[in-house]
């Protein structure tokens, strides 16, 4: 819908995820759009550079999301969110609000099996 506006579809898909989920990091950006992960990274980079998002290290992890200094920030989220309300629902469920794990699994975690009755 935007990718003419912004470039990239890429980049289209990584600002309604920041819009919908805060924060965001590449592989999991790359696993949720199967895309390559240098495709985001790459986009993530535009990004960064233009000071439209910034980073943060969660352990070992970059993270990112909305840079709040960002001087249009409230106007870029109004209009990615008009521009997010014309998605088709089936769009919006399978890549925005999914269920997804926000981190990783403590390691040694045991894994808890649901069990039919």
């Amino acid at each position: 819908m935007l990718e003419k506006l912004f470039g990239n579809v890429v980049i289209e898909k990584i600002l309604f995820y920041l819009l919908v989920n805060e924060k965001g990091y590449p592989s999991l950006l790359s696993r949720v759009f199967d895309v390559p992960l240098y495709s985001i990274q790459k986009a993530i980079a535009r990004l960064e550079d233009g000071g439209i998002v910034v980073a943060e290290l969660q352990g070992k992890t970059r993270v990112y999301q909305f840079n709040p200094r960002y001087p249009m920030l409230r106007e870029l989220r109004e209009f990615l969110s008009k521009s997010y309300s014309f998605l088709p629902r089936e769009f919006k469920e399978k890549y925005y609000e999914a269920p997804v794990r926000r981190r990783p699994r403590r390691k040694g975690k045991p894994l808890k099996r649901v069990q039919d009755d």
